[in-house]
């Protein structure tokens, strides 16, 4: 598919490494909403953005395959969380910047995109919600490769703790936007295509 890209170029990860506990142990990445799997919706958001669409998987890589231009898998097989995946991103990512999205958050827009784009530079740029980071949603300078390695190696699991040491931009949201919504539960996922159903209607 032809590339259309935003005003630069960037790397783009999206997160579906996850162990599923709120699933049942299932891959949420490929569950079914709205007659798609989820991670359809975001690969629909991102894939005129980037010539380097990577994807954090530990299992179903060749359904995987699909979505992405490079696939990446944990170092470590015991689910470390997605910093496990940010790093293995940050590891291959071809551009400056990468643009990380969780695969469970299929209401992400455009809109939300360009605005962690456009505060692109030497910082992380984080959306923040009152006074809550969520850290996977971000732009990250690739430069922070060496960083993060060496806090990895240090023992650090938490994107959290490792934002709050370099000073995050922060791209402000409501407290209730519904773009943010982690469909990580049935009920939630249920509930979500009844909400976009009544919009539609």
């Amino acid at each position: 598919m032809p590339v259309t890209h935003a005003s630069f170029p960037c790397s783009v990860l999206l997160l579906c490494g996850g162990r599923g506990q709120r699933m049942g142990g299932r891959d949420k990445g490929l569950l079914e909403w709205r007659g798609r799997p989820l991670i359809a919706w975001l690969h629909e958001q991102v894939r005129p953005l980037s010539d380097d669409l990577i994807l954090s998987c530990n299992r179903n890589h060749e359904r995987y395959a699909h979505y992405a231009d490079q696939l990446v898998t944990d170092e470590d097989q015991d689910f470390q969380g997605p910093l496990a995946g940010i790093r293995a991103g940050m590891a291959v990512a071809h551009h400056e910047q990468m643009l990380v999205l969780p695969c469970d958050a299929p209401l992400v827009d455009r809109q939300l995109i360009e605005a962690l784009l456009a505060h692109a530079g030497a910082r992380p740029v984080v959306v923040r919600q009152g006074d809550y980071w969520q850290p996977l949603f971000c732009l990250l300078p690739t430069a922070l490769r060496a960083d993060l390695e060496q806090l990895w190696q240090a023992g650090e699991r938490s994107p959290q703790r490792w934002f709050s040491r370099l000073a995050p931009v922060a791209v402000e949201c409501p407290i209730d936007d519904p773009r943010l919504a982690n469909l990580n539960t049935p009920e939630m996922l249920a509930a979500a295509s009844l909400s976009a159903d009544a919009r539609e209607s």
